[in-house]
């Protein structure tokens, strides 16, 4: 388990929008963001997450140039981190990230996890309430998500 998890806009919103921040919770104990990610989220969060400033705004304003600011900021946090856990949606931020050597993962990750270590049941209902947002995902990653979890994958 890491030691800090480091959540982006888009993970909290997608976990928000089908009800699910608690799966977050259960999964990591504890949360952190930033205060421009606490702002794109447009609900209050959580006392459970904590709003940490990132020190090196420079180096944030340079990553600003490659991603949207809420990427930025957890990216530019998680730099300044001992081994963080970065959760990140947008291709272009993962893609920074993994450039970067940070650990991440997305929505579909925390859902594995929470079905590996049993706060959840089934994945195949959390990914059918996730499509049921403008969440975009191949359909031969959820076929080999739910292969591996011993879920059937039709539709």
């Amino acid at each position: 388990m890491p030691k800090i998890v480091i959540s982006d806009t888009s993970t909290l919103i997608l976990f928000h929008k089908i009800e699910e921040l608690e799966i977050l919770r259960n999964v990591y104990n504890d949360i952190i963001t930033t205060p421009e990610i606490a702002e794109e989220f447009l609900e209050p969060l959580p006392d459970w997450i904590k709003i940490v400033l990132v020190k090196d705004k420079k180096y944030q304003e340079f990553l600003e140039t490659q991603v949207d600011l809420g990427e930025a900021s957890a990216i530019a946090l998680a730099k300044e981190m001992e081994d963080p856990l970065l959760l990140l949606d947008d291709l272009k931020a993962r893609k920074l990230a993994k450039k970067l050597r940070l650990n991440f993962t997305g929505a579909l990750g925390v859902l594995n996890k929470a079905k590996q270590i049993g706060i959840i049941d089934k994945i195949k209902p959390m990914i059918d309430k996730l499509l049921a947002t403008n969440f975009r995902i191949s359909q031969n990653i959820i076929d080999e998500l739910l292969k591996i979890n011993d879920e059937n994958a039709s539709r």
